[in-house]
């Protein structure tokens, strides 16, 4: 049976690992299976994947048979766990304009700014074609050149997770996409966000570093590898806002922009953020044992669905005027709702 789960990444767009849109299946070799290479296998299993395109899954090392990657003409048999991740084509995915609501706080004629409401994919993928933010804006500027092509990304130049809120700057312009683009790639722009964490910070400040990639046992999931050549270097700067009994209100400055970062970092150092199911942030991590404990962690949980990061400030300079610009957000209001039942609850202990 074959298996396909959309791949969102999240940060700069332009390297495939970080930015690209995947496709990714998973297949269990049947018991009467000759031996065959695995490139010729896939391409008789999967709907319109080119030998081509399983190929360079192959030279990327994103084919893997039981959790090792393999080369194109590694011969699969029977009882094989077959994994494969390649580029979604770009030919294959149609711009539908969609009159989605967006909070665009800043805008003029090379680019916006828009806070980013949670639960919103940011550009059509596998699995998401529509309802995302991309086809809002080729609604809104339908009449524009950059969101007329059949490009699933126009104006991006970096990314939130569906479930991050928060602020991203979008080009109106070819020349606003390529100058910012630059600012990304070269980590010139300021961005700061907003966590609710697992746990009391041991320190009120510091520094996590540790390269980030994907991880070797599933390759929905990124993880920190602190020494040797896998992954790619990341950088995250954190401070403690705030503590909240067992959770901490933290503050995050990236310096760089790896897929998941603040979240990988921060499982990493042992405190995952509330409520991130991906990541172990949706369990009961802190506190009592007691049930009615439990039951205000779980009614949070409910009213944070999803993990609780906020892209609270963003800064660059305008591509064509120099300007340097920076926004600030507040907290959404799910955020903010939370936030006030850990006060609540540690100023009344009662509660457990």
């Amino acid at each position: 049976m074959v298996e396909d789960k959309d791949m969102r990444d999240d940060e700069e767009l332009g390297d495939p690992e970080e930015g690209g849109m995947y496709e990714h299946y998973k297949l269990e070799v049947d018991p009467g299976q000759k031996l065959l290479r695995v490139d010729k296998y896939l391409v008789n299993r999967i709907d319109n994947a080119s030998r081509s395109r399983i190929q360079s899954a192959a030279d990327a090392g994103n084919i893997l048979v039981n959790g090792e990657s393999v080369k194109s003409n590694y011969k699969v048999k029977p009882g094989d766990e077959v994994s494969i991740v390649m580029d979604f084509p770009r030919r294959e995915l149609k711009i539908i304009p969609e009159d989605i609501p967006l909070n665009i706080v800043y805008e003029d004629d090379e680019l916006l700014v828009v806070n980013k409401q949670p639960g919103l994919v940011v550009h059509p993928g596998h699995g998401n074609y529509t309802g995302t933010l991309v086809n809002a804006l080729a609604y809104y500027y339908k009449d524009l050149p950059l969101f007329k092509t059949t490009d699933p990304r126009p104006g991006l130049v970096h990314r939130i997770d569906k479930n991050t809120s928060g602020l991203m700057v979008v080009a109106k312009t070819e020349r606003a996409k390529i100058k910012l683009a630059q600012q990304f790639f070269e980590k010139t722009t300021k961005r700061q966000y907003v966590a609710l964490v697992w746990g009391n910070l041991k320190e009120p400040a510091g520094t996590i570093e540790g390269n980030i990639g994907r991880s070797m046992k599933d390759r929905q999931i990124f993880t920190v590898y602190p020494e040797g050549d896998h992954g790619k270097h990341a950088v995250t700067h954190y401070k403690v806002l705030e503590e909240l009994g067992y959770v901490n209100l933290i503050q995050c400055q990236l310096e760089t922009g790896r897929t998941h970062q603040i979240r990988v970092h921060m499982k990493y150092l042992g405190h995952p953020l509330f409520n991130d199911d991906t990541y172990g942030g949706d369990q009961v991590l802190r506190g009592t044992t007691f049930s009615k404990y439990k039951q205000f962690v779980h009614n949070c949980f409910k009213m944070l669905p999803r993990q609780a990061l906020h892209a609270k400030t963003l800064g660059f300079v305008h591509p064509v005027t120099g300007e340097e610009m920076l926004f600030d957000s507040e907290l959404p209001d799910d955020m903010i709702q939370v936030i006030d039942r850990w006060r609540d609850y540690i100023s009344n202990r009662s509660i457990d």
